[in-house]
């Protein structure tokens, strides 16, 4: 069997709308995980493929949107010394809610939830008058938005990527 129909018959499509990942898609996935620079070369060596078919799998899994390999920066180095979780209580639409808060380039992750809240967004600023600032110019003035509620971030104990495989 050729590398490429060894990749195909080892991703085996979709069940209940999400792709099926096999082992060797696993590991691949969490060998990126501990140091998205790795060479294929080197992935390959760990999960016995070649590295073309390293390469093609990883092509194949962004594709399907399983994985993204990015930079992650860290705020409080480069300069943002506030970090905050704020809820909304909102009315009306809430995904067009959710679309504007995510414009804000302020906001580095937004999520409709259920609960006493309608979203929640997380966000990093510069200081405590920036997201005094946010808060008040724009987050409180979008349409929808009936209250805020602001958790100030003390100390990031735990931020992590490496999930989703098991």
């Amino acid at each position: 069997m050729h590398a490429e129909q060894a990749i195909d018959a080892d991703f085996r499509g979709q069940v209940a709308g999400r792709p099926v990942l096999s082992d060797t898609d696993r590991a691949i996935i969490e060998a990126l995980q501990r140091d998205g620079r790795l060479p294929y070369t080197r992935i390959a060596a760990l999960v016995g493929l070649s590295e073309a078919a390293v390469r093609q799998r990883v092509q194949r899994l962004r594709a399907a949107g399983v994985m993204q390999v990015v930079a992650v920066t860290n705020p409080l180095v480069l300069g943002f010394r506030r970090m905050a979780l704020v809820g909304v209580r909102a009315e009306g639409d809430l995904r067009a809610l959710a679309d504007a808060l995510g414009a804000l380039s302020e906001v580095s992750y937004v999520v409709i939830v259920a609960g006493s809240f309608d979203v929640l967004v997380e966000v990093v600023c510069e200081d405590d008058e920036h997201l005094l600032r946010l808060l008040n110019e724009e987050i409180r003035a979008l349409p929808g938005v009936r209250s805020t509620e602001t958790f100030t971030y003390l100390r990031l104990c735990k931020e992590t990527y490496e999930w989703g495989t098991r």
